[in-house]
């Protein structure tokens, strides 16, 4: 009876109880490298592409659970390119070659569910599907990559930093703060003059007032009277 009774209760939950997938909350997106302008059948092309966890960064697991690749479908039929990883994390590339039809394209990105890119008609081209994520704005990106990095790259983001280093957004700065005045230095009073020179002028003075004194006696001064004069005189007084 017990047994029935588990077994009943394990019908129910299989019915009734929605399926949970294994990754609960993980998520990846597959980006596409340059492609050529027109797809044409029975010609190889080579595909690059990106399987970005969260749209952001390389997967964080182990390499054995990425198996990589991309996938075109048209009703029954399915093709399957396995992709090879190249130099850069998160980045890998195919060999493909397409008959004609429509085919819907998807990345298959290991433990995540396969990605839709889009509606890819051979001969012509891809019909990019709306990403089913939003793309991220704004914030910090993380750059795992060197002058080889995913499209769009660092996506809008205000701040990039790198992922080796420890480096953290910058944060703003505040105003500088105005340099301070540079100090007045008074200027050194005068020295005063020296002794010797007061006592310079004052011997000055003095020779000057001598000169004054002596020029002023010669000018007062009667003329002596010439030698002829004085007989003159001494016959007029004679007389």
């Amino acid at each position: 009876m017990t047994r029935r009774i588990l077994a009943a209760l394990a019908v129910v939950a299989a019915v009734f109880l929605p399926a949970v997938p294994a990754n609960a909350g993980a998520w990846a997106v597959t980006e596409l490298d340059t492609l050529p302008s027109a797809i044409e059948p029975g010609v190889t092309y080579t595909i690059g592409y990106w399987v970005l966890q969260h749209g952001t960064h390389p997967f964080e697991g182990p390499d054995s659970e990425m198996q990589t690749g991309l996938r075109l479908t048209d009703g029954s039929k399915v093709l399957d390119f396995p992709g090879t990883p190249l130099a850069e994390p998160a980045h890998y590339a195919t060999t493909i070659q397409v008959p004609s039809g429509e085919w819907k394209l998807e990345g298959v990105q290991g433990i995540f569910q396969p990605y839709n890119l889009g509606l890819l008609t051979v001969p012509g081209g891809l019909k990019v599907a709306p990403p089913p994520f939003p793309s991220q704005t704004g914030g910090t990106a993380t750059d795992y990559w060197g002058p080889v990095k995913p499209p769009g790259f660092p996506w809008d983001a205000k701040n990039v930093v790198k992922a080796e280093s420890t480096a953290v957004a910058p944060a703003p700065q505040p105003a500088a703060a105005p340099s301070p005045a540079a100090a007045v230095v008074p200027a050194a009073p005068a020295a005063p003059a020296e002794e010797s020179s007061g006592w310079g002028y004052a011997v000055g003075g003095v020779v000057v007032g001598a000169v004054v004194v002596f020029l002023v006696g010669r000018l007062r001064r009667k003329p002596e009277p010439a030698a002829g004069d004085e007989e003159n005189a001494f016959v007029i007084s004679r007389s």
